[in-house]
């Protein structure tokens, strides 16, 4: 699994060493707001995602750690490769620790993100999901040429109901904004 950085942040694979960050980070119900999973409730979670994260097959799907430079755990990051055959398409997902919301850090990874599935993994369309209400994740995706295509309609089941989302998407000939 490859690792990406810019000038300010590296991301490297999920692991055991993020453990105690990953849920400190995931148990704040703020942070996990517009997410589908509920806060974590102990290190056992964050131990479960880890090893999902280490499961995800063997296609150029990811999933990372985001830390600054000073190697301060801010966040993580995912591209899931969705379909190679049919569609060459993925999906990109991200979060940020709350102390470090709206501090462009996600302003810098989507781009490395966007760099590595366009190239690196060759993906024509990349998708994001955002749940209604995330008004800063509909804003980034658009800074960076994310068209919003459409609402679909109670298309997940977490936290006790379902929820629409809503899902934007960047072709690789896209320009930015």
């Amino acid at each position: 699994m490859s690792r990406l950085t810019t000038a300010r942040f590296q991301l490297s694979p999920l692991g055991p060493g993020d453990r105690q960050d990953l849920f400190a980070h995931l148990s704040d119900p703020a942070t996990v707001e517009h997410m589908d999973i509920a806060p974590m409730a102990d290190l056992d979670a964050a131990d479960a995602m880890i090893a999902w994260a280490a499961a995800l097959p063997d296609n150029g799907s990811a999933w990372w750690a985001v830390r600054d430079r000073a190697g301060d755990f801010v966040g993580t990051a995912g591209l899931i490769v969705a379909e190679r055959r049919r569609g060459s398409r993925g999906e990109v997902s991200y979060n940020v620790v709350r102390p470090r919301w709206r501090q462009g850090i996600m302003g810098q990874v989507l781009p490395a993100l966007l760099a590595h599935g366009h190239g690196a993994l060759g993906l024509r369309r990349i998708e994001a999901l955002v749940t209604p209400g995330n008004l800063a994740s509909a804003a980034l995706l658009e800074r960076f040429g994310f068209r919003l295509e459409g609402v679909l309609r109670d298309h997940a089941f977490w936290k006790g109901r379902f929820w629409d989302q809503r899902l934007y998407a960047r072709l690789a000939d896209d320009p930015v904004s």
